[in-house]
């Protein structure tokens, strides 16, 4: 039997190789252009050798997939971690909002369109999408509960919303930007001013 040290240590090291894949190549995808990488390149780039990666990934398009699921999951573990945290459904929902578009802020697709045409038609952006749906539509009905935010649309429809409003998260100038937008689409989600006489 491997002693439980030596395997932590081999799969410590294994995390570690293909952290330094994923990241060498997301890095000369950006810097050269998606169809332009080479296994040959990535890994001199990684400091590993050719036989070593393809033990890993059988090609550049598979370890790009590889890199955006690991950018997804932890965006989506984030997301989740500000939504479980202590304190009002009002002040998750924000701090949510706030990540997300500043997440979207900075992975601007047109920076980088070849990239994005190769990553972005995947389930795994889809499905991605309806977990943030429903967090946020979640954190809108625990606030409508408390009458903190608006019960006269659905908290699917206002989660929407929200997604939609914060898409333009990507063509703001600056952090400083992106939060106003925030502030301007957490203020739609206020309950309606009742009408006087």
């Amino acid at each position: 039997m491997v002693p439980k040290l030596w395997t932590d240590t081999i799969e410590g090291h294994r995390r570690e190789v293909r952290h330094a894949i994923l990241e060498t190549t997301a890095a000369l995808a950006a810097e050269h252009g998606v169809l332009s990488v080479t296994m040959s390149q990535i890994a001199e780039g990684a400091g590993i050798g050719r036989a070593t990666l393809y033990k890993y990934f059988p090609d550049v398009e598979s370890i790009l997939f590889a890199w955006h699921e690991a950018k997804i999951t932890g965006h989506l573990e984030q997301l989740a971690a500000l939504r479980d945290r202590d304190g009002d459904a009002t002040s998750r929902l924000a701090a949510v909002l706030e990540a997300y578009a500043l997440i979207t802020h900075q992975s601007d697709a047109s920076a980088h369109p070849e990239l994005e045409a190769v990553l972005h038609p995947s389930r795994l952006v889809t499905h991605a999408h309806h977990q943030l749906r429903a967090m946020i539509s979640e954190l809108v009905a625990e606030g409508a509960t408390a009458g903190a935010v608006r019960d006269d649309v659905t908290p699917g429809e206002l989660a929407g919303y929200c997604l939609h409003a914060l898409a333009g998260a990507s063509a703001l100038p600056s952090k400083a930007a992106v939060r106003r937008l925030v502030k301007v689409t957490l203020a739609g989600l206020r309950p309606p001013v009742p009408e006087q006489g």
